[in-house]
């Protein structure tokens, strides 16, 4: 795992060799091993390693054998011994065992056309210098970013980060009121868009070439099902389970130690399980920490589940002060505001994780593939409340109103009163109302001067764009897959883990896995009230029954309670009515009114509050 970064000019402008070792240096985080640069007439490639694979020969920027094609890339390819085996038949010569050797020898083969055919998690750059053309790519399901800026005279600035893009001197900083807007709505940003003006996330699944000042776009994987023979429920469990610990074996590729990320749900838990059915348990080393707040607490669950497996287990148990403690130091790696509070834990598990082993297996990816967030639960509900006459919704609302507020870990309180943000709203639009911190008509009453974007028509148009599916909840899992599984959970895993050197795996992101849930019937995957129904089939008899009963939870932290204790001198001080006054961004007597009614305990306002508490961190940071 790796960060990258560089530059094109137009015109045959010489690249400043100056420029792309700052951009690159802002990156460090990402590979403390060793930098590396290529710069050859306009272009200009950096490259920040953390050595995985070939530890001692698979520096980077790579080139084939005659320096034709170069390659900056982070990331790594779960069938690489596959396409090697292919490249050595056809004559070309290997110098390392780094799979990103192969990337350059694909090229040559296949052109732009071999990114479709990678199975694994990557962000890369390719330089053509016969053709003076570069290309970027980004994995299927999204698991590395990739930004990118057009340059003041027609050319590319690329990174790994928003930071590597900005140190380019082309690039300007200027906030984005749309992706302002947009981050409120969805507690991140959406690709391609950003928080800063001109910088464009590139989408998953897509290429970007530039060529002669030109700059085109194209997807070159749409998640289509795929049309497959289908057994029975039981037949298709026991299959998926077979395809699944092939992934795992595949993401357990790595000349260094590996552990796995064990938080006591079912999917870090079947990563676990599925390894140790591939390697003796004892020598697999997992990693869970815990809180002092019982109702976030989930390390017993991690416990048993190592007991039951016979796992080397880590366990560590943090106060809420250490958590609070991480604030300043996310806000400074994070360049661009994020709201899913749970990239705490996640950095602290990185943190922890790091003291042994360069390369951890998590579980994301199946609550997006498989139909696991309760949302896929409350969509049925939804369907049943708006049938309801316009009345007894009212009422219903009413009374859900009149509950005490309970600030504990998804409480009933927190769930109903959520619910009913979305409920009465189309299925696509109610899943965010779910997920987000503010309506559409809530970010135009908390906004100074609100861009000219519907940013709730913008997300249907998203919804609407995506491939046919068959029914409801395949149109639901296509939606997560392209909105909050790239840009909130696979970022959030990516930035907390980076930021101390650590590379995190998803072996249910695996493609061929993917291509095999793709084609299987929802019915397989939610039925009668049950989320994960294949995993947890599969998963049955292999681990405790406690696990595969559990409720949800997600990676949880006492926001709510922090909001009214511990962060309060805080809030006051990034939120206060004279700061925002100054600033011109937030209306005051809007986000006063909400820090009223949370302290007081009238109103649950953790997720707003916490939102624009990360963008005023962000804020004073970045700008």
């Amino acid at each position: 795992m790796c960060g990258i970064a560089g530059f094109v000019n137009a015109g045959g402008r010489a690249a400043d060799r100056e420029i792309v070792e700052k951009m690159t240096a802002t990156i460090a985080h990402r590979g403390p091993d060793g930098d590396g640069f290529f710069v050859e007439g306009p272009v200009a490639l950096g490259h920040r390693r953390l050595s995985i694979i070939d530890v001692e020969g698979g520096a980077q920027p790579m080139s084939n054998e005659d320096g034709s094609v170069w390659v900056s890339y982070n990331g790594e390819l779960y069938n690489e011994p596959v396409l090697r085996a292919e490249m050595l038949a056809k004559g070309h010569v290997y110098k390392t065992s780094c799979d990103t050797e192969s990337l350059v020898h694909l090229y040559e083969e296949h052109g732009e056309g071999v990114i479709a055919r990678l199975n694994g998690m990557f962000a890369l750059a390719i330089w053509d210098a016969r053709r003076s053309r570069l290309i970027l790519a980004r994995d299927r399901m999204g698991q590395k970013p990739l930004f990118y800026a057009q340059t003041l005279d027609g050319g590319l600035a690329f990174g790994s980060e928003p930071k590597a893009v900005l140190a380019h001197p082309e690039v300007g900083r200027r906030l984005d009121p749309r992706g302002l807007a947009e981050y409120l709505f969805y507690e991140y940003i959406p690709a391609p868009g950003s928080i800063w003006s001109g910088l464009r996330k590139l989408p998953r699944g897509h290429t970007l070439v530039w060529e002669a000042g030109r700059v085109a776009g194209s997807r070159y994987w749409a998640g289509f099902p795929t049309e497959a023979p289908v057994g029975s429920f039981a037949e298709e469990a026991e299959n998926f389970w077979g395809g699944f610990r092939d992934a795992v074996g595949r993401h357990r590729r790595a000349d260094v130690p590996i552990g796995v990320f064990l938080s006591g749900g079912i999917d870090s838990s079947s990563v676990a399980a599925a390894l140790a059915e591939l390697e003796p348990a004892a020598g697999i080393r997992t990693f869970s920490i815990g809180f002092e707040d019982p109702s976030f607490d989930e390390s017993g669950h991690a416990r048993a589940v190592a007991t039951h497996l016979g796992t080397d287990h880590r366990e560590r148990i943090f106060s809420a002060k250490s958590v609070l403690e991480l604030l300043p130091e996310v806000a400074a790696w994070l360049d661009e505001p994020f709201g899913d509070a749970s990239v705490l834990p996640t950095h602290l598990l990185s943190r922890f994780a790091r003291e042994e082993v360069k390369v951890v297996l998590g579980g994301d990816g199946a609550d997006e593939l498989l139909a696991g967030y309760p949302t896929f639960s409350a969509e049925g509900a939804a369907r049943l409340f708006r049938r309801l006459p316009r009345h007894a919704r009212s009422l219903a609302g009413a009374a859900v109103g009149r509950l005490r507020v309970d600030h504990r870990n998804f409480s009933f309180d927190f769930k109903l009163k959520q619910f009913l943000r979305g409920a009465s709203e189309p299925a696509a639009l109610a899943h965010q109302r779910w997920l987000g911190s503010f309506s559409g008509s809530e970010i135009r009453e908390i906004l100074v001067d609100p861009p000219d974007l519907d940013v709730e028509a913008s997300h249907l148009a998203i919804a609407h764009g995506l491939p046919s599916c068959p029914d409801d909840l395949a149109r639901s899992l296509a939606l997560y897959q392209e909105t909050y599984l790239p840009e909130d959970i696979l970022t959030k895993v990516d930035r907390a883990s980076m930021a101390t050197g650590l590379e995190v795996r998803a072996p249910f992101l695996d493609a061929e896995l993917v291509d095999r849930i793709q084609g299987l019937p929802s019915s397989y995957k939610y039925a009668r009230g049950q989320t994960k129904r294949l995993l947890k089939r599969a998963a049955a008899s292999r681990l405790p029954a406690s696990i595969l009963a559990r409720p949800k939870k997600g990676f949880g932290i006492p926001v709510a309670r922090w909001l009214q204790a511990e962060l309060s001198g805080l809030l006051d001080a990034k939120l206060g009515p004279a700061r925002l006054a100054r600033q011109g961004i937030f209306r005051p007597e809007a986000v006063a009114r909400r820090i009223d009614e949370h302290r007081r305990g009238l109103r649950d306002h953790r997720k707003p509050l916490w939102t624009l508490l990360m963008f005023q961190l962000w804020y004073d940071q970045w700008m």
